[in-house]
Order: C-alpha cells, then sequence, then structure tokens
C-alpha cells in the first residue's frame, strides 16, 4: 500500500482512496476506541465519528505518522464523547461475553484449538484487563492501549495524545503500576509469572 500516495489522492477528493485507508486501519482505531470507551457500540461510533473527521481535516495533515495523526482524532472522539457523558463507563462483564459472538477488536482473542474451560478463563482475564483499564483516568487509559495493546513508540504515542514523551513515559508508568494492582484483584486468572507473591 503506497500510503503516501493514497494520503494525496484522498485529500484532493478520491473517496475510494481514502476508503482504502480507512480499511487498512479501522481495527487498529476500533481496538482504541473499544479500549477507551469500554463497550462496542460507543467504540464503534467514535470510530466513525473520526474518520468522518478525518477525511474533513486531510488538508491540514502536514507530513510524519498518518496512523499517529489518525489516532490521535480517535483518542480525542474518544475522549469528547466520554466528557459528553460527565463521567467514565464501566465496562458490563455480560456485555463483554454477548459481544463476543463476533470478531474482537484485534482478532487475538479467538482461537480454534482451547478447550472451553481455558477459553472462559481467558475471556475472564480478557474482561478483567478491560474493567481495569476503565478505572484508569482517561489519559493514562489511552497511554496504556497505545502503548501495550497496539505496540505504538513511544514517539507515535507522544503524537497520538499531543503530550511531551517525558509525560507520556510517566503516564504509561503510572498506568502499569495502577494495572498491575487492579488485576492483582483478579489473580486466579493471572498467569503465574504476573501473580504477585508478596515475597520482598
Amino acid at each position: 500500500m503506497d500510503e503516501a500516495a493514497l494520503i494525496t489522492q484522498a485529500a484532493d477528493g478520491d473517496v475510494n482512496a481514502y476508503n482504502t485507508l480507512v480499511l487498512h486501519y479501522q481495527q487498529m482505531a476500533y481496538g482504541v476506541a473499544y479500549r477507551i470507551m469500554g463497550d462496542g457500540d460507543s467504540a464503534a461510533d467514535a470510530t466513525q465519528e473520526a474518520f468522518i473527521s478525518a477525511y474533513r481535516a486531510l488538508s491540514r495533515f502536514r507530513g510524519g505518522s498518518f496512523k499517529a495523526w489518525l489516532m490521535r482524532i480517535v483518542t480525542n472522539q474518544c475522549y469528547d464523547e466520554l466528557r459528553r457523558r460527565k463521567r467514565r463507563p464501566k465496562a458490563s462483564l455480560d456485555a463483554l461475553y454477548v459481544e463476543d459472538e463476533s470478531p474482537d477488536p484485534d482478532g487475538s482473542f479467538i482461537t480454534h484449538t482451547e478447550n472451553p474451560e481455558a477459553y472462559a478463563q481467558r475471556m475472564d482475564l480478557q474482561a478483567a484487563i478491560l474493567d481495569c483499564l476503565q478505572d484508569l483516568p482517561e489519559d493514562q487509559r489511552a497511554v496504556a492501549v497505545l502503548c501495550d495493546v497496539e505496540g505504538f513508540s513511544y514517539e507515535e504515542i507522544a503524537e497520538s495524545v499531543d503530550a511531551a514523551l517525558g509525560t507520556v513515559k510517566s503516564r504509561l508508568s503510572r498506568a502499569r503500576s495502577k494495572l498491575r494492582d487492579c488485576l492483582q484483584g483478579f489473580t486466579e486468572l493471572l498467569p503465574a509469572e504476573y501473580r504477585l507473591t508478596g515475597e520482598g
């Protein structure tokens, strides 16, 4: 995919070129929105609005990482929606199980070789992680998702959330600490290497 050419064509009004970009990034965009918003419907709405906003703003894209620029629009859209709600939503465990009937945000949780018990335990862990993510402040949640779920570099995260590199590292450190503490409440679901033993 010649991303630079597609961006230029899309900025000139080529809808097909923009659709190619959308298809390339929609899974990542939805995955980020899903983990920030905490539910599938809100994530889908935020992703759709973000792609519309990005199309309208393409003429203002000045180069650099298109992925980071686009994820900045996605995260801002999520923040705007959360502010409108005036509260942080809590993920419903029931909703997570219902949503598992369709493909999950990044496809990494689906396998056909597990036994039912292992699958159920993994779904419980997925729900626990999402629940702990929802307890984080919005700014920490965003950097945790972009770094530890989507694999963005610190530089890409800084561009995506419009923050200095040091700020990103500080937020990520605090987010990881809070997530670790939160997940200790679900010790029975964690792989052995992630459990705190209380020693030392």
